[in-house]
């Protein structure tokens, strides 16, 4: 594919990311106006540095107008909003701007969207350095990895109140990162140190450990600017076979973690046990019987009981420091330890009888007994 046919068909997973970046906009969007009224501040903003034409040739929406008409149909939003974006492509700014013109009601907005016509480099990695943000969704969706780099997403995300949401195409960089031609992006993209080290380890390996090698180190990499929260979601091609994409959210916030957490999830296209493949994958080749035989919710109940032995905890601090990094929803928590207070081997306080039932509140404690 090239990128002059990049929107030509709304392939079911560009469909799928255009709904995982809408819900968390909308989440976000709801928890920072909160904040910033209380404040007295009265904006936040949402760029999307690769923006593209605005519709896919079939005229289905892409990211930016769903975010527009998401700000047009609140009040709030339509009086704080600050969008901008950016495509190097004339062609594609032209055709986004009559896209954004033609969105109802679009005129409500108190700040018209800013649309620009740039190539994303160092230059303008270095202005967003010397920029304070306020509260800012960032989207960066290029094509390849070209204007992708640490130091990009790092320059909007040092700020309060911002968070990123990126797709990094898997099979470009995986080819990208033993190819001298383009070392200079992927040094940008995982620093020139750490791609150094993933090249010598890459070699040895097979297919699926050096994705998740590849996914680790970048994550890794964040974790190094000090943003602990790095959530991974996974696209597989048409016939399920092979990743061909991952769209990554970094955060300093559990709170926003959380919430992509449940909106990857409930986008997942499959669950073992209950538990969330942050996945979607159109050719959906797994087996119901297979699926009996990997037990997450068993191995997590297993975990539990032997990282927390002899330990008392409230939930919400259970939560936050454990699930950070696994695939575990809010939910599977509350089912395992349900469980496991039905068959004695915690005490929850307060008790199943005193509390409604099938229910396990986020200021419930836990004391876990000695080791099984």
């Amino acid at each position: 594919m090239t990128t002059s046919n990049f929107f030509e068909d709304p392939r079911e997973q560009s469909l799928v990311k255009s709904e995982i970046v809408k819900k968390y906009f909308s989440a976000w969007s709801k928890i920072i106006i909160q904040t910033l009224k209380e404040s007295g501040e009265d904006r936040l903003a949402y760029i999307d540095l690769f923006a593209g034409p605005g519709r896919y040739d079939d005229n289905t929406k892409s990211t930016p107008l769903l975010v527009l008409e998401t700000a047009v149909e609140n009040p709030d939003l339509s009086q704080m909003l600050v969008t901008i974006f950016n495509d190097k492509k004339q062609d594609n700014v032209a055709s986004l701007e009559n896209a954004i013109l033609q969105i109802p009601n679009i005129d409500q907005l108190k700040f018209k969207p800013q649309i620009h016509n740039i190539e994303i480099d160092k230059t303008l990695v270095q202005q967003f350095e010397n920029t304070r943000f306020i509260p800012t969704l960032l989207f960066v969706d290029p094509w390849g990895y070209k204007g992708l780099s640490l130091s990009l997403v790092n320059s909007v995300l040092k700020d309060w109140g911002c968070d990123c949401i990126f797709f990094f195409n898997y099979n470009r960089i995986n080819m990208g990162l033993n190819n001298d031609k383009v070392k200079e992006h992927m040094d940008v993209l995982f620093g020139e140190e750490r791609a150094g080290k993933l090249r010598n380890k890459l070699f040895a390996l097979s297919a699926y450990d050096r994705e998740l090698q590849i996914v680790e180190e970048l994550s890794q990499a964040f974790h190094d600017y000090g943003y602990k929260y790095v959530l991974p979601f996974r696209f597989r091609n048409e016939k399920g076979n092979r990743t061909s994409h991952h769209l990554i959210f970094v955060t300093k916030s559990f709170r926003g973690y959380g919430i992509m957490k449940d909106i990857m999830a409930k986008e997942s296209s499959s669950a073992e046990q209950g538990v969330p493949s942050f996945e979607y994958n159109p050719a959906d080749i797994t087996m119901p019987l297979l699926f009996e035989l990997n037990r997450p919710i068993d191995e997590l109940a297993g975990i539990l009981l032997k990282e927390y032995a002899n330990k008392t905890i409230s939930f919400t601090d259970l939560y936050e420091e454990h699930s950070v990094g696994r695939r575990y929803i809010k939910r599977n928590y509350k089912d395992v330890l349900m469980q496991l207070e039905n068959e004695g081997k915690i005490i929850a306080n307060p008790p199943a009888p005193e509390r409604r039932k099938n229910t396990f509140a986020d200021h419930v404690v836990i004391t876990f007994k000695n080791k099984p």
